[in-house]
């Protein structure tokens, strides 16, 4: 599927997606630790990219976070500024970011990268190394899995990626992992696993 595929079949599920996931509630607490714990340490600006309801964009905010919060689903951004106003947050693609070069303190991309297909990956990240400042921060979430596979997700389809292999890619990217989140798997939900990581000092 092609992005404006994806972003057209969100919009048509945005309402039931917002009642199921658009709280910061219905996030785990071990979740939400690891966001803050890695994104909250240093000033500066902060992107939330596929933001979705923009509940995490608010949950860093809650922490004195400069974060805005980016999605290419116009029902989740007017969701978020309906829901958070005192927030930021607007349209736009992770692929191309409208701001300077090493200017974001951090990006929390939290399960907005799993529809990406492997090989348009290292884009998107190179895209993400190209906008942190000096020893920033990256914490992404996705679902794990033995092999990088496709599987189909309900809204569209989705990859798993074996922690290592994503971790080998922020690498390439040009992030170094300094802490992985990897809960293990309960049985009701598909596994998925956390990574943040840090550019060098340049």
């Amino acid at each position: 599927m092609d992005v404006e595929q994806i972003r057209d079949a969100y919009s048509s599920v945005a309402a039931l997606y917002i009642e199921l996931f658009g709280t910061r509630q219905q996030v785990h607490p071990d979740d939400l630790a690891f966001i803050g714990r890695h994104l909250s340490i240093r000033p500066g600006a902060v992107l939330d990219l596929g933001c979705g309801p923009g509940h995490l964009t608010d949950y860093l905010r809650s922490l004195g976070v400069d974060a805005t919060g980016i999605d290419m689903v116009p029902e989740f951004v007017a969701h978020a500024r309906a829901a958070h106003p005192h927030g930021r947050y607007r349209l736009g693609s992770m692929r191309s970011l409208d701001v300077e070069d090493r200017s974001i303190a951090g990006i929390l991309a939290w399960f907005s990268l799993i529809h990406l297909p492997p090989r348009d990956l290292d884009e998107a990240l190179a895209e993400f190394r190209r906008v942190t400042a000096p020893a920033g921060t990256l914490v992404v979430g996705f679902f794990d899995g033995d092999e990088v596979a496709a599987f189909d997700h309900k809204v569209a389809t989705a990859y798993r990626w074996p922690v290592d292999e994503l971790s080998a890619r922020l690498t390439r990217a040009g992030f170094s992992e300094v802490e992985r989140l990897h809960p293990p798997s309960d049985g009701t939900h598909r596994p998925y696993a956390a990574i943040a990581a840090v550019t060098d000092g340049r």
